[in-house]
């Protein structure tokens, strides 16, 4: 087992310090074939859970069970994160001017929830084994349990193209890993078990499995949550976009300075720009499309910004 974690630990670390880069520094690019990765995992491990539940049910094992009620739980939430992308598709209306795009950062939040609810499911499973450790048949569970490595892995690479470029969808990755690393801990614990007897050793993999789903899910927690309230992305340093603002030629100022997420893709600002003595009006729309085009590459793709000119602040003028 420490060996196996020497090689699984570094990934999920990638995962959690990637976790605020997911607006990077450029032109937004579309997400690729996201539906049919949605469709093709819900698929898969849906057919992987009826398979594993089978088993778990014919052999008695607890242990095949819970992992069978984890994915199942991990197929709901790729239902959901399918759901909030097909509805942030949706057109704008009178009642909700930016459609149903934030729907994507709260599935985010609600996924990285039931990552923290599975964490505290196997926490009470291995606590209950502790007083009443159970044979386990560990053959039979390390070949089901490898048929998920394959199967959650496999998925898993279906959304590794778009993981840095949307919450969402790093969020399903990062459930999909989580349960390839669960099967990978039950190949292991059921080896073991087979050749030694040491039945207690199934509590001590489901704790370790659980303290590195946690850790790989809090920076996910907190990034989604701040999301959903509005927050800065964290990918973005408010202070470095108003110094780039303030660096256009014809700005004096920058102040009223808003930043804030339409959804796990795109982001909106609104400013107040003082321009400088002697700025015309068609030296102000270019001014404006030169900041447009600066902040799209920085992931701001809805821009507003308010002008006054340095020479009217005595109200001798209007802007």
């Amino acid at each position: 087992m420490p060996g196996f974690c020497f090689y699984i630990f570094p990934i999920f670390n990638e995962i959690s310090e990637t976790m605020g880069h997911d607006h990077a520094h450029h032109h937004p690019d579309k997400l690729t074939k996201v539906n049919t990765a949605f469709v093709v995992g819900i698929i898969l491990n849906l057919l992987f859970v009826i398979i594993e539940a089978t088993v778990g049910i014919v052999i008695d094992s607890l242990a095949v069970l819970s992992d069978a009620g984890h994915n199942l739980a991990d197929v709901g939430t790729l239902v959901l994160s399918l759901l909030a992308f097909r509805l942030m598709k949706i057109k704008p209306t009178n009642q909700y001017t930016y459609g149903y795009r934030k729907t994507t950062i709260l599935v985010a939040l609600f996924n990285s929830m039931l990552l923290l609810l599975t964490i505290a499911v196997i926490l009470y499973g291995a606590i209950d084994r502790i007083f009443r450790p159970q044979e386990i048949p560990g053959l039979t569970v390390s070949i089901v349990a490898g048929i998920g490595i394959v199967i959650n892995f496999s998925t898993a690479l279906f959304f590794f193209r778009n993981k840095e470029k949307d919450i969402n969808i790093k969020s399903a990755y990062l459930h999909l890993l989580a349960d390839a690393l669960v099967s990978a801990g039950l190949v292991v614990g059921g080896i073991v078990i087979y050749y030694t007897s040491l039945y207690w050793l199934d509590t001590v993999f489901s704790l370790i499995i659980a303290a590195i789903i946690l850790f790989s899910t809090w920076k996910l927690m907190k990034e989604s949550l701040r999301l959903s309230l509005d927050g800065v992305p964290s990918a973005i340093r408010l202070e470095e976009i108003v110094d780039l603002i303030q660096r256009e030629k014809g700005v004096k100022e920058v102040h009223h300075v808003h930043i804030w997420p339409l959804s796990s893709t795109e982001n909106a600002l609104t400013a107040h720009l003082v321009l400088e003595e002697g700025v015309r009006e068609k030296e102000e729309a270019h001014i404006k499309h030169e900041l447009r085009h600066m902040l799209e590459h920085q992931n701001i793709q809805h821009v507003t910004l308010e002008t006054e000119r340095e020479d009217c602040r005595n109200g001798s003028c209007s802007s």
